[in-house]
């Protein structure tokens, strides 16, 4: 049962940013209606609510396609990226051999692989995915690997003394001791696929009902509507931070109730 320690935090951490946003944005339409910046520099809070909603539709047509292809570049990322690291896990020669080539595909930028990803795959929805993916990849496998290391020697040695198999060991042991960085690689990673998705759209420069947020964005620099890209860049925050709260929600569920990492928030810290 939660302290009352424990819920003004909780209320606090909901609160706060709230409170905080609602000044800023208030201090934005005053600091812009008294300076009088004229709406194609900067404009008002009012005026991006106003074009929002005046392009609801193809906004909302627009988030869906981005929403798509970064929950499917997502899955494919949460998948492969813990295959990777359970295969890592059971062969340190693996894992020396084929590490290298995962941080290659981390450090290069998708900007640049992107163009010959989208000429190689033919299908244009399945190149943002695969780029996309590429982009959420790496935190899956580095925080699992490291998850599945990172097992008390006193812990092993009690399960080899007691005769454990390798699967009992990895089931009963690894796999718990590695699900708070498995979550933490879910919330980086579930950014980073946002990220790829976007920058992907951007590159591929694909139009029409299955164009992305990126296009929009693109489109509205062109005619230099910008309130309508300020629109379009604040749903793409708006996923990016319910994407992370949906994956904060979800370690909280399946590691919160035990692991020592969430002791504040059950009121024991």
């Amino acid at each position: 049962m939660k302290t009352a320690s424990a819920n003004f935090d909780s209320t606090l951490r909901i609160a706060g940013p709230i409170a905080v946003g609602v000044i800023l944005l208030i201090l934005w339409q005053v600091l812009c209606t008294v300076n009088e910046v004229p709406i194609y520099l900067f404009p008002k809070p009012t005026d991006i609510w106003t074009s929002f909603t005046a392009n609801l539709p193809s906004l909302l047509r627009a988030l869906s396609v981005t929403l798509m292809v970064t929950l499917q570049a997502f899955v494919v990322a949460v998948i492969v990226g813990t295959a990777i690291a359970f295969v890592f896990n059971q062969s340190r020669l693996i894992e020396a051999c084929l590490f290298p080539y995962a941080i290659i595909l981390q450090v290069t930028p998708i900007v640049a692989i992107s163009p010959l990803i989208i000429i190689l795959v033919k299908d244009t929805r399945l190149a943002l995915t695969v780029c996309a993916a590429i982009v959420a990849l790496f935190p899956i496998i580095s925080n699992t690997t490291l998850g599945l290391r990172s097992v008390d020697p006193g812990l092993v040695n009690l399960f080899r003394a007691n005769k454990a198999s390798r699967l009992q060991t990895l089931m009963r042991l690894r796999i718990p001791s590695a699900l708070p960085y498995f979550f933490a690689g879910l919330r980086i990673s579930s950014g980073l696929a946002l990220i790829g998705a976007v920058v992907a759209e951007f590159v591929a420069g694909t139009g029409g009902m299955g164009s992305g947020l990126a296009y929009e964005i693109l489109q509205a620099g062109f005619q230099l509507d910008i309130p309508l890209m300020f629109a379009a860049l604040g749903l793409i925050t708006l996923v990016g931070i319910a994407l992370f709260v949906v994956m904060s929600a979800l370690s909280n569920w399946a590691i919160g109730s035990w692991h020592e990492s969430h002791a504040e928030e059950r009121g024991h810290g």
